[in-house]
């Protein structure tokens, strides 16, 4: 039985966002094989993330202005082609600085999937199932990460580092080829601008309007305390609680699992319930910071706090793709890309920025901290998440043409 067209046009973008995270995670269980063979340190190891993750972050805003004046599928085409034959031309490398480079070569073609995604699903997707499908495209990244380090490391095991990277590069051609040849069903966001009263804005005016930059806190933040948990949450648990490691290892793959789960219910709900999506938002924002307080302030049984870090993580995943759509309604019509290019920004920062701090915390004697901080965090992101949609809801904004 042939597909229905929603469902082939989620699956070719689902399967490119799949491929972008799992080649972020990829690299990081190389690391050991490569101080060896390439005689480096740890810190150039580290590196080699940092500027493929840098370079997406940097690049993602003046790719969505690209996608938003000439069109998502070309840049789509390239960017997965540049991206996975920057992974697999990694096995020919015979210096260290042709992984840095490549690694940055990837991240540029990693640059272009949020803003060419959002575009292409805003275009392609009924409105009635638009949460559906970025539910689906959420949950694929999310399955990218969670199988980027394990099939890497058995790949590893079975035919060495240079023919794993030759392989998980290639496999990004069948994907490139899907999306080439099937262009025809990915239809692009409507660039018309609309000949309505409103704000008059710029593009570069559009994305520093207060709006949109409390979008982007309303991203980072949420992106902190989930970067905080993942980072320290088995740290605190084992220091603070005294749980056994394996014990707070399994609590945080429950919170994993309750995020990536969450993302499905969170995408059903904003299509079944649009007129309901900010107090459904603050609702499972709230519980989740609060099951992150009752783990810190409680004198919780090592199993009986698993079933709390699930529901913290099924709460702050079901949120995230309304939280998708209250940023799809604000953006004018043909500003997809520019605007999630830049809010989606702040997720790779927010990630970056609390594991040092929170290590620094606990270095100090402060471990009980973490959890605590986490949870205001997520309080803070609600402020921002709150405003910026009472902010969109009172203007009408046109982007002038550029």
């Amino acid at each position: 039985m042939a597909l229905s067209r929603t469902i082939r046009v989620n699956l070719l973008i689902s399967n490119g966002h799949f491929l972008s995270h799992f080649y972020v995670l990829c690299l990081p269980t190389m690391f050991l094989t490569w101080k060896d063979a390439f005689q480096v340190s740890f810190s150039q190891l580290g590196l080699t993330v940092a500027l493929m993750s840098g370079a997406t972050a940097l690049l993602q805003t003046p790719v969505g202005f690209l996608v938003d004046k000439y069109g998502s599928r070309a840049f789509l085409v390239g960017g997965a082609l540049l991206m996975s034959l920057s992974i697999a031309t990694m096995s020919l490398a015979t210096a260290f600085w042709q992984i840095q480079l490549l690694a940055v070569l990837s991240g540029i073609g990693n640059s272009v999937i949020h803003p060419a995604d959002y575009a292409i699903l805003s275009g392609s997707i009924d409105k009635d199932r638009i949460g559906r499908s970025f539910a689906l495209h959420t949950f694929s990244g999310n399955v990218g990460f969670a199988l980027g380090a394990p099939v890497t490391a058995f790949l590893m095991l079975a035919v060495g580092w240079r023919e794993t990277l030759a392989t998980e590069g290639l496999l990004g051609i069948p994907v490139v080829l899907s999306i080439l040849v099937q262009s025809t069903i990915l239809r692009d966001q409507i660039r018309t601008v609309p000949k309505v009263g409103g704000v008059i804005l710029s593009g570069r005016d559009l994305l520093t309007s207060r709006t949109m930059l409390l979008f982007f806190l309303f991203f980072l933040f949420g992106a902190m305390a989930s970067g905080g948990v993942q980072a320290w949450l088995v740290t605190v648990l084992h220091t603070v609680k005294g749980i056994d490691l394996k014990l707070a290892a399994t609590a945080l793959t429950a919170y994993m699992v309750g995020s990536t789960m969450g993302v499905l219910v969170g995408g059903w709900f904003a299509d079944q319930f649009k007129a309901h999506v900010l107090p459904f938002v603050t609702v499972l924002v709230i519980v989740s910071a609060s099951m992150m307080l009752i783990i810190d302030w409680v004198n919780l049984p090592g199993l009986a706090i698993i079933p709390f870090t699930f529901v913290s993580g099924l709460s702050l995943g079901a949120s995230r793709t309304p939280r998708d759509v209250m940023l799809k309604d604000a953006a004018p019509p043909g500003q997809i890309g520019k605007v999630f290019g830049f809010v989606s920004a702040g997720l790779p920062l927010g990630s970056a920025i609390t594991p040092v701090p929170f290590g620094f915390l606990i270095d100090r004697g402060h471990p009980e901290m973490v959890l605590m901080l986490v949870a205001g965090i997520l309080f803070a992101s609600l402020l921002c998440g709150g405003s910026a949609k009472a902010s969109a809801r009172g203007e009408t904004v046109v982007v002038a043409a550029e």
